[in-house]
């Protein structure tokens, strides 16, 4: 069964697409630490990130790198954090959370933002890339 991840990359699902390529897709965290949390991700489904083939896992982490750079040109930050947890959705993928404060990083406080605010932030990231 295809994850919401893959349902994400066929478009059977619709997100807040930051940036795609090829084989990778970046897209706004519907349930985010702080404004500007991103997920990155390979198109192709596989379940854990050191799993990946190493010219995917190398790609995903070029593909991350644009994307980052472009989060800290849109979002006021001190720095960009990335981490990888993949216990929520068994499809490999990375967060990228602009960081203020050590508690930006944590999966325990999360925001709500409009559909407007979404569609704006994604905007305003592809913008900087």
């Amino acid at each position: 069964m295809s994850t919401i991840f893959t349902k994400i990359v066929n478009g059977e699902i619709p997100c807040y697409k930051i940036a795609e390529d090829a084989d990778f897709l970046a897209f706004l965290d519907v349930n985010p630490n702080v404004k500007g949390h991103t997920l990155c991700i390979p198109k192709q489904e596989v379940d854990k990130l050191f799993d990946l083939p190493d010219e995917l896992y190398l790609g995903l982490m070029a593909f991350s790198k644009k994307v980052a750079a472009a989060i800290e040109k849109t979002i006021p930050c001190n720095r960009v954090g990335m981490a990888v947890v993949g216990l929520e959705v068994p499809h490999a993928h990375v967060h990228l959370i602009p960081l203020n404060v050590m508690d930006d990083m944590r999966f325990e406080k999360k925001i709500s933002l409009t559909k407007e605010e979404m569609e704006q932030v994604a905007k305003d990231i592809q913008a900087n890339l």
